[in-house]
């Protein structure tokens, strides 16, 4: 019988299901189980605000016998017959165990208690355990899990604390353990600090003991399953639809681009929606340290960085992919985040021809990103005259696209900037585009707007006709000038 573990004293399984290749492994070593690359979710649950007094008994009551009924499990199943089940199939054969489970040992519990129960135990084999729920939630930007008993999520750019817990630290660890494992990394004592990613693409960072004191802290910056586009974009007011026209141009005519901003402010999202404008025929490489890029058009090839292993030997860093993805005759390289002395080899990228190359950076302005590109160069050990950088960096960027989260959580493009060159020893630079604040609602909400400041002709006119969309950038330029006169 499949799923049923020889001579188990639970009552007789269900018939056998249709064998599939997913494997199911039980929490200390499992791996997550995947039909057609993507992971079984269930629905949505409702995330509870922070539990009172009450509330936290039941759960300990609740979690004992999650604990009882998991280890009768464990020892009535077969794992290596339930592995040949797809996961839709052994999600059932589990829920139809644990069924007669709760019937032999006499547990008492309400149908919603039982459906509740029987969800936790399929997610702690197949799946994320406790997060399953808030993974299958499209409105969740972050999951933050401060240890076993404390999840936090941001929902709306604002912080929220859940109801959701883990029945001790070893299970949170052997769920980090899981997601890890998917890209060949590890998290423990030896190596207590990872970076790594889901099936859909979203970022994790874990942090394990010894260095975590409180139990080990999962973060998990999640993507949405519908990609954001720049049309998008201007209906959630994050850019205007002159701004967003500029921006497609921009990714079209294959200027070279830095987008800039703060933790969460949406540089990857920004990054995505300017790379849906690259045309199908283009080469396009990226290097990530983490794979979270997901471009749309055909001709992709994505690296991404190696950790060392246990004898430190064997990391593949930022600068290795970049210089490696030059001898593999690109179009456009784009890098996921620049960090470090990586910059120089992607400034050198954007001077040798590879035109139209994006990259993000952590940076609250349009000057401070450059700043910062030439301070990273420095960390890097390359003993070059502060002008002989930037004549570097005036050389290789066009443009400087500024994202940043607002107060009240929103998301806004605050600048498209143009890099116009040096004079002396300083860069210059124009804006073409501006986010002003001008008040705030009853709600709390920031009230601003988008508007041009009025630039005839950008620095990259000249590129725009050569590749046609010259009367395009006029139109819009145009059209964002009256927008502005009008909103005065």
């Amino acid at each position: 019988m499949f799923g049923r573990r020889p001579g188990a004293t639970a009552p007789k399984a269900p018939a056998a299901r249709p064998a599939g290749s997913a494997p199911v492994l039980p929490e200390a070593a499992a791996a997550p189980v995947f039909q057609d690359g993507k992971r079984a979710e269930p629905a949505p649950s409702p995330v509870r605000e922070a539990p009172a007094p009450a509330e936290t008994a039941r759960s300990d009551e609740y979690y004992r016998t999650k604990s009882m009924i998991f280890g009768a499990l464990i020892e009535a199943i077969d794992l290596t017959q339930l592995a040949r089940l797809e996961p839709d199939a052994a999600r059932e054969e589990i829920r139809d165990i644990v069924i007669e489970i709760i019937g032999l040992k006499n547990v008492v519990m309400s149908i919603a208690e039982q459906e509740e129960l029987l969800d936790d135990i399929c997610n702690d084999v197949l799946g994320y355990g406790p997060l399953e729920p808030l993974l299958a939630r499209d409105d969740i930007a972050d999951v933050m899990v401060n240890g076993a008993n404390r999840t936090y999520i941001e929902v709306g750019g604002k912080i929220q604390v859940t109801g959701v817990r883990f029945r001790d630290n070893q299970q949170l660890m052997n769920i980090c353990q899981r997601i890890v494992s998917q890209v060949g990394r590890r998290v423990d004592e030896a190596s207590p600090i990872c970076d790594a990613r889901l099936p859909d693409g979203s970022r994790v960072n874990v942090i394990a003991p010894p260095l975590a004191i409180d139990g080990p802290a999962l973060t998990i910056r999640k993507f949405k399953k519908d990609k954001l586009t720049l049309d998008q974009l201007v209906r959630f007011g994050s850019i205007s639809p002159e701004g967003a026209r500029i921006l497609q141009i921009i990714g079209r005519v294959r200027c070279n681009v830095v987008v800039s901003g703060g933790t969460g402010s949406g540089k990857t999202t920004l990054l995505n929606c300017l790379t849906r404008y690259i045309d199908d025929d283009e080469r396009i490489i990226t290097c990530e340290d983490a794979a979270e890029l997901q471009l749309q058009q055909p001709h992709v090839v994505r690296l991404e960085t190696r950790p060392p292993n246990l004898e430190g030997q064997g990391q593949i860093t930022m600068r290795d992919l970049i210089k490696n993805c030059l001898r593999m005759r690109p179009e456009r390289i784009i890098v996921g985040e620049v960090r470090g002395p990586e910059a120089f080899d992607l400034l050198q990228a954007m001077n040798t021809g590879h035109d139209g190359s994006m990259g993000t950076l952590h940076a609250n302005s349009p000057r401070e990103c450059l700043s910062r590109i030439e301070s990273m160069i420095s960390m890097g050990g390359y003993n070059l005259p502060s002008k002989t950088l930037r004549e570097m960096i005036a050389g290789s960027i066009d443009v400087v696209v500024q994202a940043a989260r607002l107060r009240d959580g929103s998301r806004r493009i605050t600048h498209i900037t143009e890099v116009m060159g040096m004079e002396g020893d300083v860069i210059i630079t124009q804006d073409l585009f501006v986010y002003d604040i001008v008040g705030e609602d009853p709600n709390g909400k920031l009230i601003g707007r988008h508007r041009s400041t009025g630039i005839g002709r950008p620095r990259f006119w000249e590129r725009a006709r050569y590749y046609g969309e010259d009367r395009a950038l006029a139109a819009a330029l145009d059209a964002a000038e009256v927008r502005t006169e009008e909103k005065a």
